[in-house]
């Protein structure tokens, strides 16, 4: 006889079955769900859409997106540089150039070009570098929308392996002089005033360091009037055997061409002594960075507290933010500013880009690894004596992480190029990757445009609506934007390695308003580099900080370009000058460009 325990049991077996039949007939229901919605190729091919991770968020473009178009004018205007001449031998230091820089050398109103220029591959004879049609080029603005090559007659067409440079008036003579760095030695020419230039990088101690010299950015870092310059050193380059590979996102690249082969190279802080010479003091200041592998860096007054401070962009190597502590030192905050990040970091902008009075930075990546925007939180937080800077990695919130996986971002800018009063962002793309079928070939890319909506709704990717450009592909490195036609927007300069500097006019740009302010420095430097600007307009706050946007290898215009919208009045501007001088300056026209000196003169530019 079944006993009451063993029926229960029974039953207890059964449900327990059916359970699990019931459990196994749902899983592989939803199997075969999955199978039929999933794509076919479950396999992710690098520059293919998936939605809502490398599409674009899943941000629809707005239909009130500004109706703003870069045209390539290169050829119209006079432009034909073109990098590196023959065919590369797979080292690392060919690879990484080129740079530009936008700056008025003959003070005629107009922003003139250089562009730095690698000879050649590594192997090639001293007879072949002497003779190789890839040198420095030196355009200048004739004011109607062209420009001539003026390279030779001023004494700046040198041949070498050169990446970047930088314009300023070192010598407080009322004219740009130029710095150029080098795998070897770097240069610094002097300018005579008469469209010439004179060498002086051995009598300035300059020249006394040999090593692979990245970027270069001039600012004045203990308040003197008198600008001193700080060079990224990336590696300590030794040719290397490109048959030998390392492993690079799951691809096979030669040893030759990763930058993880190479040790460090130190950085480089020239204190200018006011005779024309400088010296090397980054060790004792305490920014040597002897662990990273530096590619760019900026200037900025990233805490307010009048004292220029330095961040450092490194590649495979954490990041560094050095806060000015006033006496001639500075301290590492990198960690407990949230900003020590070991990426692949090459690019560098700094912009109030939300418009809450502090400024934020945008760092280009590597592939794989997004780029980030720095949001500083300290507009977040009860003022504080000493508050240290905190930021926070806001990429992906606001548009502009996950969509740059694809890609490998160099030269960028925080600029706004429709005049609505905020700042949009351009990314110049380029591989580092060697072509299969190829091999002494890069990977081309596309590069990018992004539009700010707005502080809540971010940035949205406007490239393949602002011109047949953004639809070419092109291995991008340096990129600079100024106003080169004076017509109240802002333009954009790239440049290609191995290929050619594209030209991109802005077209539809200033159809909103405009003010463009040039600093005059009296105890300050002469630019003003350093110098934190407010407009108010409009019931917002637009904050710039002079000379502190960095791209790479590159140098942007040092005019300050504020975009206000339609029907917009100014009503003030504020300067907080390097020496600490302050003015309020009101009755500012728009559309109208100022030379505002330290003094308190304000004068139209015509």
């Amino acid at each position: 006889m079944t006993t009451k325990k063993e029926t229960a049991h029974t039953k207890r077996k059964k449900n327990i079955r059916l359970a699990v039949v019931l459990t196994l007939l749902l899983t592989a229901a939803l199997v075969v769900v999955f199978v039929l919605v999933s794509p076919k190729d479950e396999t992710y091919k690098p520059g293919e859409e998936i939605e809502g991770l490398t599409d674009d968020l899943g941000r629809e473009l707005p239909e009130d997106h500004p109706k703003v178009t870069f045209t390539d004018v290169t050829a119209e205007t006079g432009i034909g540089f073109k990098h590196f001449h023959g065919q590369r031998s797979t080292q690392l230091p060919e690879d990484m150039g080129p740079g530009a820089a936008w700056g008025d050398y003959n003070n005629d109103g107009f922003e003139d070009l250089f562009i730095a220029n690698f000879s050649g591959p590594l192997d090639m004879t001293e007879e072949e570098a002497a003779n190789s049609p890839a040198r420095c080029v030196l355009y200048r603005n004739n004011g109607d929308g062209t420009f001539a090559e003026a390279a030779e007659e001023a004494g700046l067409d040198i041949r070498g392996s050169y990446n970047s440079a930088a314009w300023c008036d070192y010598n407080r003579d009322g004219r740009l002089d130029i710095l150029i760095t080098a795998l070897g030695k770097n240069r610094l020419f002097t300018n005579n005033g008469n469209g010439t230039f004179k060498e002086e990088t051995d009598q300035s101690g300059i020249g006394t360091f040999r090593g692979y010299w990245a970027g270069v950015n001039w600012g004045d870092f203990n308040n003197d009037g008198w600008p001193d310059i700080y060079i990224t050193g990336y590696v300590r380059y030794a040719p290397q055997d490109p048959g030998q590979k390392s492993l690079q996102v799951n691809a096979e690249v030669p040893v030759s061409l990763n930058p993880s082969s190479f040790k460090p190279e130190r950085n480089l802080l020239f204190r200018n002594n006011k005779d024309g010479s400088f010296t090397e003091m980054a060790a004792e200041a305490g920014v040597a960075n002897e662990q990273g592998r530096s590619l760019a860096a900026v200037w900025v007054d990233i805490n307010h507290d009048g004292q220029q401070d330095l961040y450092v962009a490194n590649d495979v190597s954490d990041n560094v933010l050095y806060l000015n502590q006033g006496d001639g030192t500075f301290e590492d905050v990198s960690h407990a500013a949230l900003v020590a990040d070991y990426r692949g970091a090459m690019g560098i902008a700094v912009a109030d880009w939300d418009n809450d009075t502090d400024l934020d930075m945008f760092i280009t990546h590597w592939i794989a690894q997004e780029n980030a925007l720095y949001n500083n939180m300290a507009a977040q937080v009860e003022p504080q004596e000493n508050l240290q800077p905190r930021f926070m990695d806001q990429a992906d919130r606001y548009g502009l992480g996950q969509i740059a996986l694809d890609y490998i971002g160099f030269g960028t800018s925080f600029l706004d190029f429709d005049n609505d009063g905020r700042t949009d962002i351009f990314v110049a793309n380029g591989s580092t990757f060697q072509q299969r079928d190829s091999v002494h070939l890069l990977v081309p890319m596309k590069d990018q445009l992004f539009w700010n909506r707005s502080s809540d709704e971010g940035y949205f990717d406007v490239s393949r609506v602002s011109g047949d450009y953004f639809r070419t592909e092109q291995v991008g490195r340096g990129s600079a934007h100024a106003d080169f036609d004076n017509d109240g927007d802002l333009d954009l300069v790239v440049v290609n390695n191995c290929g050619g500097a594209v030209l991109l006019r802005n077209d539809g740009g200033n159809t909103s308003g405009w003010l463009q302010v040039r600093l005059k420095g009296k105890e300050s430097n002469p630019e003003g580099i350093g110098a934190l600007l407010r407009l108010y307009a409009g019931g917002t706050v637009q904050t710039r900080s002079v000379g502190a946007q960095g791209s790479y290898f590159s140098q942007h215009t040092l005019t300050e370009h504020f975009g206000l919208g339609k029907g917009q009045a100014i009503d003030s501007l504020s300067i907080v000058w390097p020496s600490g001088a302050r003015q309020t300056i009101k009755d500012l026209e728009l559309n109208t460009r100022y030379m505002i000196e330290e003094s308190g003169l304000t004068t139209e530019i015509e």
